[in-house]
C-alpha cells in the first residue's frame, strides 16, 4: 500500500529529499556490472501510447536477460506530492516522468540523476531547447525531454457547417463562434471549457498582453490582476458561463470522452488527444473512431489572426537519485530518447524530444497545425517554486470561481498575493 503523500512546498521538497539522502547530482547507488533486477518506470495518465510502453519493456527485457521493467502508471492529479514522498523513500521507483512545469522544483531539489554525462548520446543538441531548460539547474540535465504537444482545437465539422460558421481567424470570432454553438444545440458546449482548466486559459491571457508572473532582482511577481490579464480572463469568463456547459468544477481529464458522446462542438485540448478521440472501439479507453471523417482541427487563432501563443504542454523524464539500479534505470531511459521509441510518440501526436523527428508527425492537418501552434507555444514562469502553485490548488480553485461567475478583478487580485507568496517564499 503507497504511503500518503505529503504536501510540501519547494523547500519542503529540498528538505524532504535532503534527509533522505539524495545528493544533487549523485546517481545514487552503484550497479554491478550484470545486475539483474525489476525496474519501475512511472509514466503518468494515457498520454504515453501502448505501443511505446510495449516497446520499452520489450527492448529493455531483452536487452537485459533476467531483469524485468513494470510501468507503474500514475495520475496527474496529485502528483507533486506523490514524487516527493516516493523519491524520498528507498523504495523510490528508479525512473519518473515528471510535467515539464514540475521538473524545476525537483531538478533544484536534488531528486533527480545527472545526465550531463550521456546528455549527447540522448541526443545533445538535438533535445526540445525549452525542455532541455526545464529540465536543468545550475549548468547541468537532470531530466531529459519527453515529448511536447501544444494544445490545437478540435471540431465537429458538421456543427459548425450547420450553424452556418466557419473555422475562426481571430480569438474574438473562436469566441463568438462558441457562444453560438452553445445556443444552437441544447446542451453543447461549443467550446469545452471545465472550471478547473487553467490550462487553456492562458492564451487569452498571454493574446491580450497579459502575463503570469514576472521575475526581478530574484522577486516573483503574479501579473493575473493587471488591465491586460484582466481582459483576457473576462474573455475566460464569458466562453466558460455562455458557450461551455462542462461542469463549473470539473477539470480537463478525459475530453475524449464528451467529445465523442457528442456534447462538444470545439474542443481545446493537446495534440496527442487525436489518438484518445480515434482510439479503436474495443481498446481499454475507447474513443469514436466512426468520428474521424467529421472530425476537424486548427491552430487556436489569436487575437489579430495567426496562431495563439498556447501552454506548451509535455512532459521531461529522469532517473531518480535515490534508485537502487541507476545504471539499468540509465539504460530505460535512453531507450526512451531512441529514435525508435519517439517516432511512436511522434505517429501518436505527441511532438518527439528531438527535433529531427518532427516528420514523425506526419503531414495531415493536426500535423500542419502542430507546427503552427507550437512556433507560439509558451512555458509557465521558470520558478522551482511553480509546481507547488500547481500543486496549491489555487489556480483550480480561481478558475472555478471565474467559471461560477465570481468578480473577476477581486479574483485575480486575492490569487496573485496566494502566488506571490509562493514564489518567494
Amino acid at each position: 500500500m503507497r504511503r500518503k503523500a505529503l504536501a510540501v512546498t519547494a523547500l519542503g521538497i529540498v528538505s524532504a529529499l535532503a534527509l533522505a539522502g539524495c545528493a544533487g547530482g549523485s546517481s545514487g547507488g552503484g550497479s554491478a556490472a550484470g545486475e539483474t533486477a525489476d525496474l519501475r518506470v512511472w509514466l503518468n495518465g494515457t498520454d504515453t501510447p501502448d505501443a511505446a510502453r510495449e516497446y520499452l519493456k520489450t527492448t529493455f527485457e531483452k536487452d537485459h536477460p533476467g531483469s524485468t521493467l513494470t510501468i507503474e502508471e500514475q495520475a496527474w492529479t496529485g502528483l507533486v506530492d506523490k514524487l516527493t514522498t516516493n523519491l524520498s523513500g528507498s523504495d523510490s521507483p528508479d525512473v519518473v516522468e515528471v510535467g515539464n512545469t514540475q521538473a524545476a522544483a525537483f531538478t533544484s531539489a536534488g531528486a533527480f540523476a545527472d545526465l550531463s554525462g550521456i546528455q549527447e548520446e540522448i541526443g545533445g543538441d538535438d533535445l526540445l531547447p525549452g525542455f532541455v531548460e526545464a529540465g536543468s539547474y545550475d549548468g547541468k540535465l537532470f531530466a531529459a525531454p519527453y515529448y511536447s504537444g501544444a494544445r490545437l482545437v478540435f471540431y465537429k465539422k458538421d456543427l459548425l457547417a450547420n450553424a452556418g460558421l466557419t473555422v475562426p481567424t481571430t480569438l474574438d470570432q473562436y469566441v463568438s463562434n462558441g457562444v453560438a454553438l452553445a445556443k444552437a444545440n441544447a446542451g453543447v458546449s461549443g467550446i469545452y471549457f471545465p472550471g478547473q482548466d487553467w490550462y487553456n486559459a492562458l492564451p487569452y491571457i498571454w493574446e491580450n498582453g497579459g502575463e503570469i508572473a514576472t521575475e526581478e532582482g530574484g522577486t516573483w511577481t503574479s501579473s493575473f490582476s493587471s488591465p491586460e490579464s484582466i481582459a483576457g480572463l473576462k474573455q475566460v469568463q464569458e466562453v466558460m458561463t455562455q458557450a461551455s456547459s462542462a461542469a463549473k468544477d470539473g477539470n480537463e481529464t478525459d475530453p475524449q470522452v464528451p467529445f465523442c458522446e457528442g456534447v462538444v462542438a470545439n474542443l481545446s485540448a493537446p495534440s496527442w488527444v487525436k489518438s484518445s478521440i480515434l482510439a479503436p472501439a474495443d481498446s481499454a479507453a475507447p474513443g469514436c473512431p466512426d468520428q474521424e471523417a467529421n472530425l476537424g482541427v486548427y491552430a487556436l487563432p489569436g487575437k489579430d489572426g495567426g496562431a495563439a501563443h498556447v501552454f506548451a504542454g509535455g512532459s521531461n523524464i529522469a532517473v531518480s537519485a535515490n534508485s537502487a539500479h541507476p545504471e539499468l534505470a540509465t539504460d530505460a531511459l535512453k531507450i526512451m530518447l531512441s529514435d525508435e521509441y519517439q517516432t511512436i510518440l511522434g505517429e501518436n501526436g505527441l511532438v518527439p524530444a528531438k527535433i529531427s523527428l518532427a516528420s514523425t508527425l506526419g503531414t495531415d492537418e493536426v500535423a500542419k497545425a502542430i507546427g503552427e501552434a507550437a512556433a507560439n507555444a509558451k512555458l509557465t514562469p521558470a520558478s522551482p517554486r511553480w509546481a507547488d502553485v500547481e500543486a496549491s490548488g489555487a489556480l483550480q480553485d480561481f478558475f472555478v470561481g471565474i467559471a461560477q461567475g465570481g468578480d473577476v478583478q477581486q479574483l485575480a487580485t486575492a490569487l496573485d498575493q496566494k502566488i506571490d507568496g509562493i514564489l518567494n517564499s
